[in-house]
């Protein structure tokens, strides 16, 4: 049986091809080697049909904001990606579609000798897009394994409401799945020609890859976070010597930089969900330190977002996907009076009366990360502060396509409109929110220490330096 059996789709009927030279794994958004079930789901495969497998990784110019800081931070994770391949016998194709007119038919022609496709199950962006189109263009089967995630997708039947229907679930899903992964061996290495197509990253290269790219050249890598697996596990092993004992009662203070900052890592699949869980499992007990406040966002709160985003489709950006009472209550406060009210241009360039709003959306274009708990708040006012819902909505979805590098995540969906409701209860009514919950400027100040924060991202402005690389 194939490790990964309860968490492969088969999404379309063709069968194997009988003459294949190679099962391929497109690596679309679990862009590593170690802990994949979907590259574990594609070596069991292969080894029963006796064929190596190759792994296709792409990157395109064409995906919505297409930026520089993303590019580099994908492409700086394929130097080891490549490395790990050659270590399994698995063979290794990257493809860097620089402009437009460049071919985009690669994944068809790897998959002309293709005995099946295995790819990864992921309920938002390119990678949910290319679920509903590519499988009827195949004629070999298309199998999208869930590797994001401790507890499949597959096992939730509906969309959840909220963490508390969700919790008691995954609690009795995590003794089946929160253990160790072994990652099965490839029984028979590739020996085959890479196309010529295939793009050689190095380490000294990138700049330059990125340089030729036709996208937006005009947002900067971040000033804090490099891409890969090393830098991935680098930053896990710092959270856990240095931070997981402040977890629980430090999380949520943005200057004390208590989290793991692995939300990057996550979304792009540079660490796996399970792999992060049992370190900090394992750490926490050996430490005799407390993870359960950090399994409770890692895998309830996270797999709540997977959840969300499976079952609402296409309206995982819509506000249709509020539950009643949030839209009712929005609707009735629509025509409120909005004072003051900024342009989408002024959100972006921090330009309101709000000097920790200004410094949230401040880390967001400089280390292309805001901490979670000020990003609620940074959302909140969004709303507060918009001309109309649907324009705040459009708005925090713009500004996280564009600079966030854990943006076009389920956890970004999701917590984009747990500002407006989602997930959450009604609260006392107020203008423009209704029964939404408010967060309000004294609040932050008397909650978290705002002080330090706000000299922080001063001194990362005016320097070009963090003071804080986290690792």
């Amino acid at each position: 049986m194939s490790p990964a059996q309860d968490r492969i789709r088969s999404l379309n009927d063709a069968p194997l091809r009988p003459q294949a030279s190679y099962v391929l794994y497109w690596s679309q958004m679990n862009r590593r080697v170690d802990g994949n079930h979907a590259l574990a789901h594609a070596i069991h495969l292969a080894n029963s049909l006796k064929l190596p497998v190759l792994v296709y990784e792409g990157l395109t110019c064409t995906y919505r904001q297409a930026n520089r800081r993303i590019h580099t931070f994908i492409l700086e994770g394929v130097p080891e990606t490549a490395k790990r391949l050659a270590a399994i016998g698995a063979g290794y194709v990257f493809y860097l579609r620089a402009r437009r007119s460049d071919a985009n038919d690669t994944l068809y022609k790897l998959a002309e000798d293709a005995a099946a496709v295995v790819t990864d199950d992921y309920p938002t962006f390119i990678a949910a897009t290319h679920h509903s189109s590519v499988p009827q263009e195949l004629k070999v089967p298309y199998l999208a394994v869930d590797s994001s995630c401790v507890v499949p997708m597959n096992r939730f039947e509906k969309r959840e409401y909220a963490a508390y229907t969700i919790r008691p679930k995954i609690h009795r899903f995590l003794p089946e799945y929160l253990k160790p992964f072994q990652m099965p061996k490839l029984a028979k290495r590739w020996d085959g020609e890479i196309p010529a197509y295939h793009t050689h990253v190095t380490d000294g290269n990138i700049a330059s890859l990125v340089n030729r790219c036709e996208i937006d050249q005009h947002v900067a890598p971040s000033l804090t976070f490099r891409g890969g697996a090393v830098e991935a596990e680098k930053r896990l092993q710092f959270f856990l010597d240095k931070n997981l004992k402040r977890y629980p009662g430090d999380r949520n203070q943005p200057a004390s930089h208590a989290t793991s900052n692995l939300s990057p890592y996550l979304h792009f699949g540079m660490i796996g969900a399970l792999d992060v869980a049992l370190r900090v499992q394992t750490y926490g007990l050996e430490q005799g330190i407390s993870s359960t406040e950090y399994i409770e966002e890692m895998v309830v709160r996270r797999e709540l977002a997977f959840n969300f985003a499976r079952y609402a489709g296409r309206h995982v950006e819509c506000l249709t996907s509020l539950p009643d009472w949030a839209r009712k209550t929005l609707l009735a406060h629509a025509t409120d009076e909005r004072k003051p009210s900024y342009t989408r241009d002024q959100f972006e360039r921090a330009e309101t009366h709000d000097d920790i709003w200004n410094a949230t959306q401040k880390e967001l274009l400089l280390r292309g990360k805001m901490h979670g708990y000020y990003r609620m708040y940074w959302g909140k006012k969004i709303i507060e502060w918009s001309p109309t819902c649907q324009d705040a909505l459009e708005t925090m979805i713009y500004l996280h396509d564009k600079y966030a590098l854990d943006g076009r995540d389920p956890n970004t969906y999701t917590g984009i409109l747990w500002c407006f409701g989602l997930h959450d209860r009604p609260w006392v009514e107020r203008p423009i929110f209704g029964q939404i919950r408010f967060m309000s400027y004294d609040g932050m100040k008397r909650k978290t220490d705002a002080a330090s924060y706000l000299r922080e991202i001063a001194y990362i402005e005016s320097t070009g330096k963090d003071p804080f690389p986290f690792k």
